[in-house]
């Protein structure tokens, strides 16, 4: 049998709960396929590592952080603020000893080919209810680690409130910080140690696509190991379309699709 571990990215309350605060469509019914999916196959799952967004209420890519000029009030939920407006001055940051900061974040963004910023609204904050995992998934997930004796890794992002990290293992600018060594180590030790890779999570478009391509990049060189679970992912809402470029790339590089209905043949069924 292969040996095969399961990779949950951000299957948390703000993305997967109907009232979340950055709710995903169709995140609830991913999750309870997920849940399913891990009642049906814990005897056979390696491992499980589940990574979680972690935001401060204050943030860059919140409103708070931020003042449109032509309002004087602070920008509207998914607002894609660009370089331009910045440096002209139609978006500046509301705390003045920011200003400098803001700025070279946006050109930065830019520089290095990551997604624009955008305004949402605040999410996964440190200790709230919305970045807990999704009820029906993390109560599978304690029924695997009742069963099979093994702890399943967690994984945090995010946390610096001067840059946004859609994936795992680095953020979209750096501020500094390092890139996140324990993740990188985790990962590179789970391709390392086993067949297939089985992803989900959300968002398919932002947090699952920046991870796999910088799995990819920086520890696995392809995705030739790993699988997305489609039916156990699902898109922002209006970004569809970075779903679909993340797709034809990651095809590219080896990840197969399948459903969660499918995979069972990893577990030589």
């Amino acid at each position: 049998m292969k040996k095969t571990h399961l990779l949950i990215i951000d299957p948390q309350n703000d993305f997967c709960s109907t009232d979340g605060a950055l709710y995903v469509q169709g995140a609830e019914h991913d999750m309870q396929r997920l849940a399913d999916f891990i009642d049906k196959y814990r005897s056979k799952i390696n491992g499980i590592t589940v990574t979680f967004d972690s935001h401060k209420s204050f943030h860059i890519a919140s409103p708070s952080f931020w003042i449109d000029s032509q309002t004087g009030t602070h920008p509207e939920f998914f607002t894609v603020i660009k370089k331009q407006e910045v440096l002209s001055g139609r978006y500046y940051a509301a705390v003045p000893a920011y200003q400098k900061l803001a700025e070279y974040y946006v050109w930065e963004l830019e520089s290095n080919g990551r997604y624009e910023l955008c305004i949402w609204p605040p999410h996964c904050i440190i200790g709230s209810s919305g970045a807990n995992i999704y009820k029906p998934l993390f109560d599978a997930i304690e029924r695997y680690n009742a069963e099979i004796y093994n702890a399943t890794e967690y994984i945090y992002k995010s946390a610096n409130s001067f840059t946004e990290q859609y994936s795992v293992l680095r953020a979209d600018v750096s501020m500094g910080e390092k890139d996140n060594i324990y993740a990188s180590s985790r990962i590179a030790h789970t391709v390392a140690t086993n067949d297939v890779i089985l992803v989900a999570g959300e968002a398919l478009s932002h947090c699952v696509a920046n991870s796999l391509l910088d799995i990819a990049k920086y520890i696995s060189k392809d995705l030739r190991k790993f699988v997305l679970l489609e039916d156990a992912s699902s898109s922002v809402g209006e970004f569809e379309y970075l779903a679909e470029i993340f797709l034809d790339r990651a095809s590219d590089l080896g990840l197969r699709v399948m459903n969660t209905t499918d995979a069972g043949v990893f577990f030589n069924e």
